[in-house]
């Protein structure tokens, strides 16, 4: 069964900084040929793609993201990082990981809250 645990979320003053991780495990789970991505949703919005990242590394990000967001992966550790900084309250949400290949498996999710 495979499991994605995100981890790192927090209640963090505007300007601050965060860094979630999200593990992978599972028998016969090969994280390296899986896409990863991060996923956010705020209260009474639609869930949104805040940046993903190819089995070869290259990234993409939502423009309301780009040069703050930096995505990352460790193929070693069967981990995908997301750091964030100047948070802005409109970056509260619970942020989701996600794996695609023959298969899609969501995280439980990670709040996030940015207020002072």
């Amino acid at each position: 069964q495979v499991q994605l645990v995100e981890s790192g979320g927090g209640l963090v003053q505007p300007g601050g900084s965060l860094t979630l991780s999200c593990a992978a495990s599972g028998t016969s789970f090969s994280f390296s040929t899986y896409a990863m991505g991060w996923y956010r949703q705020a209260p009474g919005k639609q869930c949104e793609l805040v940046a993903s990242i190819t089995t070869g590394g290259s990234t993409n990000f939502a423009d309301s993201v780009k040069s703050r967001f930096t995505i990352s992966r460790d193929n070693a550790k069967n981990t995908m990082y997301l750091q964030i900084n100047s948070l802005k309250p409109e970056d509260t949400a619970v942020y989701f990981c996600k794996a695609t290949w023959r298969r899609v498996y969501w995280g439980q999710g990670t709040q996030v809250t940015v207020s002072s």
